[in-house]
């Protein structure tokens, strides 16, 4: 199951394309990053970089052979050493993040001793599901656990042989190569790190997963807390106690927030009737669904998509 749910929680966010960079370092160096709205990855292939926070939190050590995976693109500084300032904006290093392209940058005051590889994958942010904005903001896999994972490891060991090739379609399968490190991270994630956060306990739970799944994949279906609580194989009391715990928010209101993320991408398709969106996403009225998404919008179904397609 808990393969299942990982699917439905990434399908919404519908990952399109990716940038990726090798970087390598010497001597002293720090970046500062920037809010993104993508997942990143940073995969030290030697040396070490110290990650830190807009906060007191003290910085994340990453050394040779660690994952770190950024699921919706956290601000963070990169730099060589714990206490080093992060002067170095990142916009002045790679000015240009086309997706679907990919760059090599030079970083720091001395020999070159660090080199990892970074990928910004990029989504649609209008669907991203609540529970996945709930994910830990950092997920940091050792290389002792990489090891132990032999698919995500052989593919990680062959990143970057494969993005110095030149060859017909090596593009095409980097892209397709840090999308699987992405989905197999946070897969290990699941089975391995689910003390590091209440939505990791709630995709691996047997009851809440399936109700997960109900909920992201099917939508439209007229669910109530009791059926979904059936589904969960659980009590109505403990299913919506533990569901508020782990989620964060109550079932009625995570089924709402799927389907008007779903309402969204319906009204960017210039290709669905408005009056055809509310059955397709689970209301049986127009009069319910438009103020619903006013509620949760601020604005009309109509209005919103006439924003998106302005004369």
């Amino acid at each position: 199951m808990t393969d299942d749910v990982l699917s439905e929680l990434l399908r919404p966010l519908r990952l399109s394309d990716i940038f990726y960079s090798r970087w390598q370092a010497g001597g002293a160096w720090g970046v500062q990053g920037e809010e993104d709205s993508c997942a990143v990855l940073h995969y030290m292939l030697s040396n070490e970089c110290f990650v830190g926070f807009h906060d007191d939190s003290p910085p994340v050590h990453l050394g040779t052979g660690d994952l770190a995976v950024f699921p919706y693109g956290t601000a963070h500084t990169f730099a060589g050493r714990p206490d080093a300032v992060a002067t170095q904006p990142l916009q002045s290093v790679l000015p240009e993040r086309v997706p679907g392209s990919s760059d090599v940058v030079t970083v720091g005051s001395g020999p070159i001793d660090t080199d990892m590889l970074c990928a910004s994958l990029h989504y649609d942010g209008t669907t991203e599901p609540a529970l996945y904005r709930a994910l830990p903001r950092v997920i940091v896999l050792r290389r002792d656990v990489l090891i132990g994972e032999p698919l995500l490891h052989g593919t990680l060991c062959s990143l970057a042989p494969e993005i110095a090739r030149t060859s017909p379609g090596s593009g095409l399968v980097a892209l397709r190569a840090f999308e699987m490190v992405f989905v197999l991270a946070l897969r290990t994630a699941l089975e391995r790190l689910t003390e590091l956060s209440p939505a990791l306990r709630a995709l691996r739970h047997p009851g809440i997963s399936a109700s997960l799944v109900a909920i992201y994949r099917d939508y439209a279906h007229p669910w109530t807390v009791e059926t979904l609580a059936r589904r969960a194989g659980m009590s109505r009391s403990a299913f919506s106690e533990t569901f508020r715990a782990l989620v964060g928010d109550s079932p009625a209101r995570h089924l709402t927030v799927r389907r008007l993320q779903e309402a969204r991408a319906l009204l960017a398709d210039g290709s669905v009737a408005l009056g055809d969106i509310p059955a397709r996403i689970g209301y049986q009225s127009n009069v319910g669904f438009h103020l619903a998404f006013r509620r949760e919008f601020d604005t009309t179904p109509g209005a919103y998509r006439k924003a998106l397609r302005p004369a």
